[in-house]
Parts: structure tokens; C-alpha cells; sequence
């Protein structure tokens, strides 16, 4: 049998175990969405769990249950589209941590692939915040990987919007077999805005008919390896200087 950190690959004896080495529990989320012409409906959470997996073998985590659809209310005029409500995604998510918890687990990574998660993983992590022996942090990987793009994406401001240059690179890289670039698309902006600090709740398809928002046409796959690793270095920095997780040693 091969190695996996995934909780649900393992009997409930491998899993006592396994559980016997960390306490850190990797919690993949995502969304079931439209991302473009090129790319599948599960990419949030596609990209999820493979960054979940990729950093749990660098600290030797383990993998909970991955909430594989979101809040994609802004979406689901394109057809696909899965949404659920704010309130079902909480409670779930709960009930998943309060079942970890007893099984002893007592720091919470959250690598969230989908905006509309944001806000309910928050809300249920401020929740937590009278369990002082609990730790928690989430990965808005969108935004988080903004921060990591230096000298790499070439077209601006939407390099990081909908299945854009930066999403379809990394998708590129992580599953290149799921990425039809004959179907990609250089797709602008309809509207621009003209108050972007204020947060506004328009719908997706006010801004494209393709489910794209800027030029994935630009992608490539080695960009894309460069964005995913430049965070897992530094998902794993945090990791181990906030929370002195050590690095298994290869």
C-alpha cells in the first residue's frame, strides 16, 4: 500500500497511529463552480487538496474531510454551479471540527481555494477562540498567493481574477490533464470599477460571458509550479516558526 496522510484512505487502525506523530490537521475547502471554458468545476477545490497534501508530507500532517462546495451564490447563473448556504457550511464544518477535536487534534490549517469560504471559516474560527489549546489559521489561497508573484505574471491587475493567468498556471501544474487550453480565452473586464474599496455584491456573469476574467491565455505551467511553491515555502515557514511544527526530514 502507499503512504497517504489522507484520513479518509486509512482504516481506523492506521489512523490511531498516525494520529500518535501530529496533532495538526490539514481541512481542504473549495467550491463547485464555473472557472472558465478551459478549466473543471471542482478547481478551488481540486487546488485544495492537492496544496493540502503537498505541505502535509513536508510537516507530517494529517488530512481531514474536504468541503468540496461553497458558497458560490454570485455564480450560479452558469450552469454547473453548486451552491451551498451560509448556515449549512458552517454547521458542517463545526460538526467536522468537533469530531478532530475529540479525536485529539489541536491545530486547525485551513486551505481554502474559494473567497465565498472566507468569511464562515473566520466566523467559525473566532468560535474557537475559548479553547486556548486550539490553534488555528486559514489560507486564502487566492489572495495568499498575491503576495508571491513577483517577476512571474504579465497581465496586471487581472492576473489573479477568475481564471485568469495565475489560476490556470496553477491548475497547469497541479493537473495538467484537466486543462483544455483550446477552449481558453482573453476575456477583459465588461465594467470597470470605478469605487474598488468599497465591497460590493454584484453577480460573476456582470463581467463575463465565459467565466473568465482577464487573459489565461498568458498561463503556463512552469509559472505555475513557481506560485505553488514559493507557498508551500512559505505556508511551511509559518508553520514552523508560529507554530514549531518541524519539517520531516527527507
Amino acid at each position: 500500500m502507499r503512504e497517504t496522510n489522507f484520513m479518509k484512505e486509512m482504516s481506523w487502525t492506521a489512523f490511531v497511529e498516525k494520529k500518535k506523530q501530529t496533532n495538526v490537521v490539514i481541512i481542504p475547502t473549495g467550491a463547485f463552480e464555473v472557472y472558465g471554458p478551459h478549466l473543471p468545476l471542482g478547481s478551488d477545490t481540486l487546488v485544495a487538496v492537492k496544496l493540502a497534501e503537498m505541505i502535509s508530507h513536508r510537516v507530517n500532517a494529517l488530512i481531514g474531510p474536504t468541503l468540496e462546495v461553497g458558497d458560490s451564490a454570485m455564480l450560479d447563473e452558469f450552469p454547473g454551479t453548486i451552491t451551498i448556504r451560509p448556515e449549512s457550511f458552517k454547521e458542517y464544518l463545526l460538526d467536522i471540527i468537533n469530531s478532530l477535536i475529540r479525536w485529539g487534534f489541536k491545530d486547525f490549517l485551513f486551505i481554502n481555494a474559494h473567497a465565498g469560504n472566507v468569511p464562515m471559516i473566520n466566523q467559525i474560527a473566532y468560535m474557537l477562540r475559548n479553547h486556548e489549546e486550539i490553534r488555528r489559521a486559514q489560507i486564502d489561497f487566492w489572495r495568499f498567493v498575491k503576495a508571491h508573484d513577483q517577476g512571474i505574471l504579465e497581465s496586471g491587475e487581472t492576473a489573479h481574477s477568475h481564471a485568469s493567468e495565475a489560476g490556470t498556471s496553477i491548475l497547469m501544474y497541479l493537473y495538467p490533464e484537466l486543462c483544455d487550453t483550446d477552449k481558453w480565452v482573453n476575456e477583459p473586464k465588461k465594467i470597470r470599477d470605478e469605487f474598488p474599496e468599497i465591497i460590493k455584491y454584484g453577480k460573476l456573469s456582470s463581467n463575463t460571458q465565459s467565466g473568465t476574467v482577464g487573459n489565461a491565455m498568458l498561463a503556463t505551467k512552469g509559472k505555475g509550479e513557481v506560485l505553488v511553491q514559493r507557498s508551500l515555502d512559505r505556508i511551511v515557514d509559518f508553520l514552523e516558526t508560529n507554530w514549531g511544527i518541524n519539517q520531516v526530514k527527507s
